[in-house]
């Protein structure tokens, strides 16, 4: 963890209090369904429940001699307790605390996850309200292509964004169980219904069947679904970058009173907390290999899957919770500049209305191919122009398109000049957006 990219609110969840809590959650759930099953008093009962406590560094002093952290656990906390103490962790293994403490751990915290995505979901939404026909220039190959509208970018990260939201949900099902099967998962020193009433107690469900621990393709699940919207969220950093770059300048982050681009150059103002989120989004992707990895066990259980998970799975959710939040900050407060969007839609004089000329042509007998033809030979003479530093329009602003098709003998055989002049409307390209919002957001 790294506690320049952390929130209070996730590093809370996975703090080594956060962890050891857990595992007395889990130890009492247990004491409690053993008691239903009749094998423990009342009386015994409460005084776990009651008493059960722990200290972090009494625990750490007896690892240093046991060198097996659950042993250690478990012995600070019989010293909280008297003889009742015997009935702590009886028929258990200590990945039935573990484990059903880690799936109380990353269900809670997926839970967060959802709530951030969710908020993020909604600054995404009210953007793309905001900006439904701010028109702007699509680009395939970073090349201008045909006029569509901000709203419909916005529109097409929020469609996705609940999609990797739909992930997240199925991933936190997957993960919400526990085992308390044992050592080899045969539930020879315990009764099922011990396991099943300790995870009722939890709010989790029993593994249908386990072996020494809960498989860990559960666990793959979770970090997948999570590489999954870090994914989608560099794809918007990325966006936003390329939007705020100097020559396009059509959209840039919030840059505050005060504040400084670079130690050199005052005059710069850097698109960081975008880059921010895409390293992020790196580090997030890079846990799924590690996580896939420990799918492979061997046999009943080997010990291989424990380190990795220390490692990645308090850093994955306190990163995953640091970057929805910065992002979704960063859609709220983007600043979008509707006229340079406009500049730059006109910026090849009407080139990007070549398509709409082109499938005229078809329905007054033309060939395909001999459409083809006519169209782009006048666009490439506006691109020979802008080649040499030249503009694609005239002095009086009028398109140097345009002016070549109506000048095109081939062409105006088959449409009127006014039918040509037809197709360069914007409101053509536009005409569905309000049929593509109510398929995304509803009516």
């Amino acid at each position: 963890m790294v506690e320049r990219y952390s929130r209070k609110e996730m590093a809370e969840k996975w703090s080594i209090q956060a962890k050891y809590d857990a595992w007395l959650k889990v130890e009492k759930a247990a004491v409690k369904a053993w008691n239903k099953l009749g094998f423990i008093s009342d009386s015994d009962c409460e005084k776990i429940c009651k008493n059960a406590k722990f200290e972090v560094a009494r625990i750490d002093e007896i690892e240093k001699t046991t060198k097996h952290d659950v042993i250690a656990f478990l012995t600070s906390v019989s010293e909280s307790l008297g003889e009742e103490s015997r009935f702590v962790h009886y028929g258990m293994t200590s990945s039935d605390c573990i484990d059903t403490a880690v799936a109380l751990q990353m269900k809670e915290s997926l839970e967060l996850i959802i709530s951030d995505v969710e908020e993020f979901m909604q600054a995404v939404k009210d953007r793309a309200n905001e900006h439904k026909h701010t028109l702007m220039v699509g680009r395939s190959h970073g090349i201008h292509g045909e006029p569509i509208t901000f709203g419909l970018v916005l529109a097409i990260w929020y469609d996705e964004i609940a999609r990797a939201l739909k992930l997240i949900k199925d991933a936190k099902d997957t993960i919400s169980y526990g085992k308390l099967s044992g050592a080899m998962g045969n539930l020879a020193h315990a009764p099922m219904e011990f396991e099943e009433l300790t995870c009722e107690e939890l709010g989790l469900k029993a593994a249908p069947a386990s072996n020494q621990v809960i498989q860990r393709d559960r666990y793959a699940h979770v970090v997948s679904a999570i590489a999954v919207l870090a994914s989608t969220c560099e794809k918007i950093a990325v966006a936003i970058r390329h939007y705020q770059r100097t020559e396009v300048y059509e959209a840039e982050e919030y840059f505050s009173p005060g504040q400084k681009g670079s130690s050199a150059m005052p005059h710069k103002r850097n698109p960081v907390l975008s880059e921010n989120i895409t390293g992020l989004c790196r580090v997030l992707r890079s846990y799924v290999t590690p996580s896939l990895e420990n799918v492979a066990l061997w046999h009943e259980r080997d010990i291989s899957h424990s380190s990795v998970e220390r490692f990645i799975l308090p850093d994955m959710f306190i990163t995953a919770d640091f970057m929805l939040v910065r992002i979704k900050n960063l859609i709220a407060n983007l600043v979008v500049y509707p006229e340079n969007m406009m500049k730059n839609l006109n910026l090849t004089g009407g080139l990007v209305f070549s398509q709409r000329v082109l499938l005229q042509l078809p329905q007054r007998g033309i060939s395909r191919e001999d459409a083809y033809k006519i169209v782009q030979r006048n666009a490439m003479k506006v691109w020979a122009d802008l080649q040499e530093g030249k503009k694609a329009i005239d002095e009086q602003g009028h398109s140097l398109f345009l002016q070549n098709l109506l000048n095109d003998e081939d062409l105006t055989k088959s449409l009127s000049k006014d039918e040509i002049k037809e197709c360069f409307d914007y409101n053509y390209y536009t005409k569905n957006v309000d049929k593509i919002f109510a398929r995304v957001f509803g009516k």
